[in-house]
């Protein structure tokens, strides 16, 4: 199965063998259920495999969290797999309880639904950029895979609970349900559970089942958080589908992001970097990632880049020799970068990043060329000439006009290329300007506005 590309992919891994092994390597699969030996000897034997990944639509973005299950069923496609994004239009009405210490909140039903469109769109994005990414950094890689974005309420709108009950009801079995962490962990909780949230698996079991019948997908991805429920879908097919002694399924789980630290990513941990650019910006996914210790570098090129292991292994040794130079974060940021936005954007972070953090970078750029360059990343301000220093702070940073009179009392605002240091307001900010078109605001050391003056 392995083409040109998946052989260099995996040259630095001596001990492995095949595409699991490499995903193992590169620490994307934490567990995978059985029969383990019949999904390695299929993919070694260069056969084809359709696999699916789902994500509720419990918020209007993706996550970073969210993307590393997709970059395991990315790793395939781009080598020739089918797979499926499915978005959980039936089952966000439910709610998972998988990893939660409390029920979710009931979500209004138009807020839901303009969710799953926006992930929708979102899912099919990642793997048109992720595979755009794929062929930049390897042209003569292998045909790849086709994707099918999919809504579960498809066919959940059509199932009756009597005869879903009468149908599946008796293969399901209690004990199992109830052995499970995702249930267990929530019983022993002082709220208990909701039926709705118990019955969740079950939804989600049929959702794997339908896919098998229909679609032909034997391998079910996600977050380790979704073990049970994975185990549950391959459960029902075992004991439902008469196909399921010679066409076996499986699942795959990945690790919870984590930093080296051990501190989670996600809407529960309060710190989730969302993959929507009215949200975080490619600029801002760039600075994320350059901001990586160097304790996580390395794990984290080889989870969110589909660079080689070798390209990974010279690039750390690189790195290591000057860590204060930052050659590391400044290769995952702009991989990641790309990957994510597109092809080119994590150059354009680059420079953008440049321009933002390093003396005497920006001076070499026209007023027109900032303009362009800032607008392209998605980043550029836009203000009057009539108004004032305390009117742009006020828009730029979303404070009140007491606080930016306290942020210029305090020393902490700068204009210009020279980083000229304002402490009261300015009603003529003219001879800040470059090319009388572009204002740069600095607020402390970390935050810098280009602005354009009209």
């Amino acid at each position: 199965m392995l083409g040109r590309i998946s052989k260099r992919l995996l040259s630095s891994a001596k001990e492995a063998t095949g595409l699991l092994a490499e995903l193992k390597h590169r620490g994307l699969i934490l567990q995978m259920a059985q029969p383990e030996q019949w999904l390695h000897d299929k993919l070694n034997g260069g056969h084809k495999i359709k696999l699916y990944c789902g994500a509720d639509p419990t918020a209007k973005s993706l996550h970073l969290g969210n993307v590393v299950p997709l970059m395991i069923l990315l790793n395939f496609y781009v080598r020739g797999h089918d797979v499926v994004a499915l978005v959980g239009g039936a089952t966000g009405r439910v709610g998972d309880p998988s990893g939660r210490k409390t029920e979710r909140t009931a979500m209004n039903d138009d807020v839901r639904l303009r969710n799953i469109v926006k992930i929708q769109a979102q899912l099919q994005k990642f793997f048109d950029n992720g595979l755009k990414y794929y062929q930049s950094r390897f042209p003569q890689g292998e045909i790849p895979g086709k994707i099918v974005c999919e809504d579960n309420f498809h066919w959940w709108k059509d199932i009756r609970l009597l005869d879903f009950l009468a149908e599946y009801g008796r293969h399901i079995r209690i004990q199992s349900m109830f052995g499970r962490s995702s249930i267990g962990s929530r019983l022993e909780g002082k709220d208990g559970m909701g039926f709705n949230e118990f019955t969740y698996q079950i939804l989600q079991a049929y959702d794997f089942y339908h896919l098998y019948e229909e679609q032909g997908v034997t391998v079910q991805v996600g977050g380790n958080d979704q073990w049970g429920n994975i185990t549950a879908g391959i459960d029902l097919i075992n004991r439902v589908s008469p196909r399921a002694q010679k066409i076996p399924v499986s699942g795959l789980t990945a690790p919870l992001l984590t930093t080296a630290s051990g501190e989670k990513f996600g809407k529960s941990a309060g710190n989730a970097v969302f993959l929507d650019p009215e949200i975080n910006s490619a600029f801002d996914i760039f600075q994320f990632f350059y901001n990586t210790e160097d304790a996580d570098v390395s794990r984290f090129l080889k989870i969110f880049t589909l660079l080689s292991l070798d390209t990974i292994e010279a690039a750390m040794q690189q790195h290591m020799l000057s860590p204060h130079l930052r050659s590391g974060q400044t290769l995952l940021a702009r991989e990641v970068t790309d990957l994510l936005f597109g092809v080119g954007s994590g150059d354009t972070s680059l420079k953008v990043s440049k321009i933002v953090f390093e003396k005497d970078t920006a001076d070499q750029l026209s007023g027109d060329e900032l303009i362009k360059l800032f607008d392209k990343a998605k980043i550029l301000r836009n203000a009057s000439k009539s108004d004032s220093l305390v009117d742009i702070i006020v828009k730029v940073a979303s404070c009140s006009k007491s606080e930016a009179r306290r942020k210029l009392s305090q020393g902490s605002i700068f204009l210009d290329f020279s980083r000229t240091k304002v402490t009261q307001d300015v009603s003529d900010l003219s001879k800040y300007l470059i090319d009388d078109k572009v204002l740069i605001l600095r607020i402390g050391k970390q935050k810098c506005y280009v602005i354009k003056m009209q």
